[in-house]
């Protein structure tokens, strides 16, 4: 018997707020979305059977939005307005949420800033108030800027201080060169040291609006009442002539070619890094057969790089493939941290592992494992409110709609062996980068294995 199915398509209903015309997008069930005047865009979504709420503040801007001059001047604002607004002092934001036992944080990436809160349901409006406060009234005072410098320098130092961590810098920098994608979200030490209250408080005030933000609230919660909370957080803020800011696009332009990067540790390990420039995010027909090679070749435990590397030889502990992807561009890598007289043979199998799926595909067996793997994770990482808030503000900021969790189900399904296919040969045929971290002082004592990566 077959199943009726509902419709996905937005229906649309105009309402008045405050005197002020709002519009309304009912996406799909339990999802809705609202645009304020002056393009500052909410969306919502109902989860039953849970007493928390989690709002988000998505702000479109990221690391790749800055000068050289300023590198890690987003990460550095996300830091520093939690320090003080014109009427909660840092003390007052953290009691403030301690007193409810809610969690209060924010990250910052390549491309997006979002600023979040966890709570009990009924403190909702607490918690809508207090992230609007720090996102759009955040001081950025000359004190708080060189107490907050020392922090940022800390956090380069425990970067530094992890080898994963610091060759994932190395790596996309090895990728994408000096373009703003290549560079490191946390900056440098020197662009830390140089940076000055003017360029960060002129980094808040020009790429802080409304238009290019995305309120995103999941829980139980009720929309009209979340988009009320808003409107009132953000009064003063909203210019009826504004519309929202359109999502990011474009085609990026490298003037480098993909390179070998090299961070010298007295280490135990060697940790390196070798892959690919991938699709960007608006390159559709690619996003899921990209999911299921990635997952056949690196993502679990059944996949091909863990059982040749780790379970039938034992030469790495830590062996995986991952997927970066941005508006523009991606990155497909594989990762392995081994001993240094198991480097020759892990590099040496990573590469023979992409060069047979590149030439032949993966088997219907490992597609169908590969797509269980993904609608599962992709259910079972949606249990709780806060993974729901990041899924719709990160959906709207980065695609401007909404799908349900059906149509992603039905779309890995619809994923062919023979697609996974065409998109290795496509990605793996093109130019590799490498980065490594370990106990090696110049790339020329690097083993012939790893310096073959790079043509």
């Amino acid at each position: 018997m077959s199943k009726k199915t509902r419709s996905t398509a937005p229906l649309r209903s105009s309402a008045a707020l405050g005197g002020l015309s709002v519009t309304t997008e009912h996406a799909e069930a339990g999802v809705r979305r609202t645009v304020l005047p002056g393009g500052l865009r909410v969306v919502t979504e109902h989860v039953p059977g849970v007493r928390s709420a989690s709002v988000g503040v998505w702000v479109g801007v990221g690391s790749r939005d800055e000068g050289q001059t300023v590198a890690g001047a987003a990460h550095f604002l996300e830091h520093l307005l939690f320090k003080s607004t014109p009427t909660r002092s840092a003390l007052d934001i953290a009691q403030v949420m301690d007193s409810v036992g809610g969690e209060l944080n924010a990250f910052t990436s390549k491309e997006q800033t979002c600023f979040y809160a966890h709570v009990i349901d009924d403190d909702l409006p607490l918690a809508v108030d207090l992230v609007s406060d720090v996102v759009l009234r955040g001081q950025c005072r000359s004190a708080d800027v060189d107490v907050e410098r020392q922090v940022v320098l800390e956090e380069i130092s425990m970067r530094d201080d992890d080898p994963e961590d610091l060759l994932g810098d190395a790596f996309l920098s090895a990728l994408f060169g000096d373009h703003p994608i290549g560079r490191p979200v946390i900056g440098t030490v020197e662009s830390i040291e140089e940076m000055r209250r003017a360029q960060l408080h002129s980094f808040h005030t020009r790429r802080y609006t409304p238009d290019r933000m995305v309120v995103a609230v999941a829980g139980n919660i009720e929309h009209e009442h979340t988009v009320e909370l808003v409107h009132r957080a953000f009064s003063g803020h909203l210019n009826p002539a504004v519309e929202s800011a359109p999502r990011r696009e474009g085609t990026i332009r490298l003037k480098t070619p993909p390179s070998l990067s090299l961070t010298t540790r007295d280490s135990e390990q060697v940790h390196i890094a070798l892959g690919v420039r991938a699709f960007g995010r608006h390159e559709g027909k690619h996003r899921w057969p990209l999911s299921v090679l990635n997952t056949a070749v690196g993502g679990g435990l059944s996949s091909r790089l863990f059982q040749q590397i780790r379970e039938e030889r034992g030469l790495a502990y830590s062996v995986y493939s991952s997927v970066d992807t941005f508006a523009d561009t991606g990155a497909f890598s594989v990762y392995a941290g081994c001993q240094p007289e198991n480097l020759v043979e892990v590099t040496t199998l990573a590469r023979e592992v992409l060069a047979e799926v590149a030439a032949n595909g993966i088997t219907d067996s490992e597609c169908a494992r590969a797509k269980g793997s993904l609608r599962g994770g992709l259910v079972l990482g949606l249990e709780d409110s806060g993974s729901r808030m990041n899924r719709i503000g990160r959906s709207e900021l980065s695609y401007g709609n909404h799908r349900s969790i059906s149509e992603t189900l039905a779309r890995i399904d619809a994923v062919t062996t023979e697609q996974v296919a065409d998109v290795a040969a496509e990605l793996l045929n093109r130019p590799f980068a490498a980065a490594v971290v370990g106990p090696y002082k110049r790339k020329r004592d690097l083993p012939s294995a790893v310096r073959g990566i790079v043509k």
